[in-house]
């Protein structure tokens, strides 16, 4: 038996025995324990994961369960080689199920539509949860408003045209398919400002659209429109990329706000009126925390006026609430939002979340970052980062110690695949280990 087809019979299996487990849970209501705490988790990304698993390590007699709208598991993270054929589907696609089973909590596919923080009560799509305590690793949606002005349906029709593919799922098949017949002209890809999913994801996607350019003999060229003054991460390491391996295939422009999209026209304009047409696209927006968070009157807003959780940033707390938690990429702090430091984040606030039930004072450990962009198929070149955090005076994210690795000339990283290695470890430590 394959693995989609082990999918199919343990998910209607699942689907089978939800009705009866939402009314055992219901059943159980008012049987708290310090011993056995109740622990819920909505959200099944990096960050979920990993605190399911090491809450589970660190409080093994607590009740787990992790609660996750999807069928099963995609990786964004290393999904731009996919879209080049450098990985198969079968790397990036996981089993929420094969998750549980090795870290001993529960899965429940279900989806969160509201809460009852005073009775500690999670309303689900399979019915109530209580819980103990309770952590949204919901991740992030996109946030059109400054190209929309609120237009629905304009929003709904560029997402569907000209998808970003930065949330796990039918987008990347989009994307796909568009660069697979994409015969020539422009190819736009856009940055936002503030702290955006996947902060160098952007620009590999673009060089490595302007490597397939350039192998295939294709007349046209990407284009980087960046809200950004320059690159926002290995900042030297991809300029000298888009200057020496790519200067005829990749046109970057930054400081680049855009006014206007016209879909008809296919033309994109700046606040100097310059029109910018374009052939195809992967139109990336600002992104925000999921509406969810916002009708529960869990969000703020940044000084980006976008809409993040509203955390403690010392223990992860959403402020007001000594019971909720939240991590991942709704997070306010200046963390990137990238994989490994969200997988790195749910393990600390697992620590912390532990702490707080044994009765001692939380202790915050910087989460690390550590992240490989691949700059061209073949041969396969790669740069990378390290960083740990800390906070200022008053709060602020700052960088601890950063490392990076630039010199994708000697192709240092890509004769080992670090990207590849680094990421089957990932996913056997969330799925397997």
């Amino acid at each position: 038996m394959n693995r989609r087809d082990l999918f199919k019979n343990t998910l209607l299996l699942l689907s089978l025995s939800t009705l009866s487990f939402s009314k055992e849970i219901k059943k159980d209501k008012k049987n708290k324990s310090s011993k056995n705490p109740k622990i819920v988790v909505v959200g099944g990304g990096w960050s979920g994961l990993s605190f399911a698993k090491n809450i589970k390590k660190d409080v093994p007699n607590a009740q787990v369960i992790l609660v996750e709208k999807r069928e099963m598991f995609f990786s964004c993270p290393l999904s731009n080689t996919w879209l080049f054929d450098m990985v198969d589907m079968e790397f990036l696609t996981h089993s929420f199920i094969d998750a549980s089973n090795s870290h001993n909590y529960t899965f429940l596919q279900a989806q969160a539509i509201g809460l009852d923080s005073k009775n500690n009560i999670l309303h689900t799509t399979s019915g109530d949860l209580e819980y103990d305590y309770l952590v949204f690793a919901t991740g992030i949606e996109y946030d059109y408003y400054d190209w929309s002005g609120g237009d629905r349906e304009f929003e709904e029709r560029i997402h569907r045209e000209y998808p970003p593919a930065f949330i796990a799922g039918s987008e990347h098949l989009t994307l796909k398919h568009k660069i697979q017949n994409y015969k020539g002209g422009n190819f736009i890809i856009t940055v936002p400002n503030g702290n955006y999913r996947c902060l160098p994801a952007p620009y590999e996607r673009a060089c490595l659209i302007a490597d397939y350019i350039k192998q295939n003999k294709i007349k046209g060229k990407v284009i980087i429109l960046d809200a950004n003054n320059t690159v926002t991460i290995k900042e030297e390491g991809f300029l000298s990329v888009f200057r020496e391996l790519y200067k005829d295939e990749l046109e970057y422009r930054p400081a680049f706000n855009i006014t206007k999209i016209d879909l008809d026209r296919k033309v994109v304009i700046d606040d100097f009126d310059e029109e910018i047409p374009f052939e195809d696209a992967s139109f990336y927006p600002n992104v925000k925390a999921p509406k969810l968070l916002e009708d529960l009157g869990l969000t703020t807003k940044t000084p980006y006026n976008r809409v993040e959780a509203n955390l403690d940033v010392y223990t992860n707390q959403f402020k007001g609430y000594d019971n909720i938690f939240g991590i991942g990429d709704i997070r306010p702090m200046g963390f990137s939002k990238s994989g490994n430091t969200a997988y790195t984040e749910g393990e600390n606030v697992a620590k912390v979340v532990a702490q707080i039930i044994n009765g001692k004072k939380p202790k915050w450990t910087s989460p690390i970052t550590f992240c490989v962009s691949v700059v061209s198929k073949v041969p396969q070149r790669e740069i990378s980062l390290v960083s740990e955090y800390k906070y200022g005076s008053k709060g602020e994210t700052e960088f601890k110690s950063s490392i990076t690795d630039e010199d994708w000339k000697h192709n240092t990283l890509g004769k080992s695949k670090a990207q590849y290695h680094w990421a089957k470890s990932m996913y056997d430590s969330m799925f397997y280990d």
